[in-house]
């Protein structure tokens, strides 16, 4: 079976990755207690809440900070750091004086831009001698994915092409049977049931997060709205419709979305379809090693000007993918950053045309060394997304 889990050695790199960029930047150490940083240095995923979860990590030592009620939770998935625990929260006393202990005297330190200002005050009160320094020293170390990662990822977009077939399969069905055709909530709820379903069936050492397997699903006027939530609305012939899904295995993102249409499509609807997708072929071959983040979003954003709908424009082209759905880098015209091998970015142009539909094609995307690879593969083409009727 496929494990989700990486192993300690994964994450002996990972820190000294890290480390490399708190000796460059001049800290003693870092501390986070974003979630996504937390389960990207130690591999303990966990449910934030109230309580305060933080890794640190400075020269010798990583530490795990967790209440104790967390203690167990954190040795089952072999966290690679050492343990400290507090009580409770708010507790008695602060819970980061339980990391204030176990750390020699920083000048120092970095710290998560993410941190809220409560967190970041509990913190000074039990560092009191310590300076802390907004950084991105540890986002920046997420960007370029190790290659046990990227096996991660790809697992993931394997779940979400087969959430994909089970979502077409679902309406095929139903126009078989001759019934009604299902809901927008009845997809979301059936395809997100297939993407977890597949992970505990084939997988060991699943790693459970708040958002495992499904999407967005929306039909007709609806997917006008490039994040609109499923709703009670049913297909109907005619509708243009689009299934935006994604997996994370191992807490590793993908997502895949094709636009439909069911029934012999429109002229009109053909035109929108096929400009998408010449955008999002040539957004694919903008993705290489060297290429500016700016400048990829701008090459693919330009087919659909140059076609006459940037009107109808609502985003940039992507934006990059990891322990996050959504993370940095962004392909849009204010990021400058040069993409590098090993990066993995959405490419997903979309139009929406207010009152009847929109129209979005989204690949995940592994830098190569030569250009890209998309790791989701359900076919692109319009002709391959009409469903009969």
């Amino acid at each position: 079976m496929f494990s989700q889990r990486l192993s300690p050695d994964v994450y002996d790199r990972i820190q000294a990755r890290v480390r490399g960029r708190i000796d460059d930047a001049g800290f003693d150490g870092i501390l986070t207690d974003d979630p996504e940083d937390v389960s990207y240095l130690t591999g303990f995923f966990h449910h934030p809440g109230e309580r305060p979860v933080a890794a640190y990590l400075d020269g010798e030592r990583a530490l795990l900070m967790v209440p104790v009620l967390e203690r167990q939770h954190a040795e089952e998935q072999h966290a690679r750091a050492d343990i400290v625990t507090y009580a409770e929260y708010p507790g008695v006393e602060n819970p980061f004086m339980a990391l204030a202990r176990a750390i020699p005297a920083a000048a120092r330190l970095g710290v998560t831009t993410l941190v809220t200002q409560h967190r970041l005050a509990m913190m000074s009160r039990a560092l009191p001698d310590a300076v802390f320094v907004p950084t991105e020293v540890v986002t920046l170390a997420r960007y370029v994915k190790l290659p046990e990662e990227v096996a991660l990822h790809r697992e993931a977009a394997r779940i979400t092409d087969l959430m994909l077939e089970a979502g077409l399969a679902l309406i095929s069905d139903a126009i078989a049977a001759g019934g009604e055709l299902p809901s927008e909530a009845e997809l979301a709820s059936h395809v997100g049931g297939v993407g977890v379903g597949r992970m505990y069936a084939e997988h060991r050492d699943v790693v459970v997060i708040s958002f495992m397997a499904g999407g967005l699903v929306y039909a007709g006027a609806n997917s006008a709205i490039p994040h609109g939530l499923p709703s009670s609305y049913r297909l109907r012939p005619g509708d243009t419709f689009m299934l935006s899904l994604g997996a994370a295995v191992g807490g590793r993102f993908v997502e895949g979305e094709r636009t439909f249409v069911l029934g012999e499509p429109t002229a009109e609807q053909r035109r929108y379809h096929d400009t998408i997708r010449l955008a999002q072929a040539v957004g694919s071959d903008a993705i290489a090693p060297g290429v500016r983040c700016a400048d990829s979003n701008a090459r693919c954003l330009d087919v659909i000007r140059e076609a006459g709908f940037s009107q109808y424009l609502r985003h940039r082209q992507g934006h990059g993918i990891g322990l996050g759905m959504h993370e940095p880098p962004w392909l849009e015209d204010g990021d400058p950053t040069p993409l590098e091998t090993g990066m993995i970015v959405s490419n997903e142009p979309g139009i929406y045309i207010p009152g009847h539909a929109g129209y979005r094609i989204s690949d995940s995307m592994l830098v190569t060394p030569t250009g890209s690879e998309p790791l989701t593969s359900f076919p692109r083409s319009l002709d391959d997304c009409v469903v009969s009727f």
